[in-house]
């Protein structure tokens, strides 16, 4: 009996419930203005209340003026009411613009390239006792021995680039065959630089003693050591 009073009173809430959902007004998606949505909120108070709901909801939002064109050119109202927010005369968008003006000698700008803005000022005389001054100023600095590294004996690699002719990964001294590759790569990975090899590498016995496996190829340069930087900053 318990259980089938409940369920009439259930029938009886949903039965409410969409007699309340019909009698209310759909209200669109896109309401537009403030006015609208409150005239929706009245009507459906006054259904939900049971008073009569009111017949207007509000004037829809009036449109005023027409749609700006990208590239069609300003109307009078348009021109003054920018003209009057910014302080300029807008620019249009149109094939019909003039051309910017270029300023043939703005503040700033060197004429040294233009042989008519010099021609009055100079002459081919007067540059060339000029670069006859300059040329005079010039010193030449003879060069001198490499320094050595006080308190140390390591070997001065830029020394030993100077002193060698031939390319990197051209043989000149003699190897073993029985040289490991996987060797060469170990020994040369214990190093941080290639710099720091070639300076193991002549301080025990190099380039005509290669014991530690740097330079299996025998071009005198150890873990891919290259001589050419240094011999191009002497030329």
């Amino acid at each position: 009996m318990i259980q089938t009073h409940g369920i009439i009173r259930a029938l009886a809430g949903g039965a409410a419930l969409l007699v309340v959902t019909a009698c209310s007004p759909s209200i669109p998606d896109s309401a537009v203005g403030f006015d609208r949505i409150d005239g929706y909120q009245q009507q459906r108070d006054a259904v939900l209340e049971g008073r009569a709901a009111p017949t207007t909801i509000g004037p829809p939002p009036t449109v005023t003026g027409a749609p700006l064109s990208a590239t069609g050119p300003l109307d009078a109202a348009d021109l003054e009411a920018r003209r009057a927010n910014s302080g300029v005369d807008p620019v249009q968008a149109s094939p019909g613009n003039p051309a910017p003006q270029i300023v043939a000698n703005a503040a700033g700008i060197s004429e040294e390239n233009n042989f008519d803005a010099v021609a009055n000022t100079r002459s081919i005389e007067g540059d060339a006792a000029l670069i006859a001054q300059n040329r005079a100023r010039y010193q030449v600095i003879a060069p001198e021995a490499l320094p050595t590294r006080p308190g140390t004996n390591t070997p001065n690699i830029v020394a030993y680039a100077l002193q060698t002719t031939n390319p990197k990964g051209a043989p000149i001294y003699r190897r073993s065959s029985f040289a490991s590759e996987n060797r060469h790569l170990r020994n040369c990975a214990a190093f941080t630089s290639a710099d720091l090899a070639q300076e193991e590498f002549l301080a025990n016995g190099g380039p005509e003693r290669d014991r530690q496996n740097l330079d299996p190829d025998g071009d005198g340069f150890a873990c891919g050591w290259d001589p050419a930087p240094f011999r191009a900053v002497r030329n």
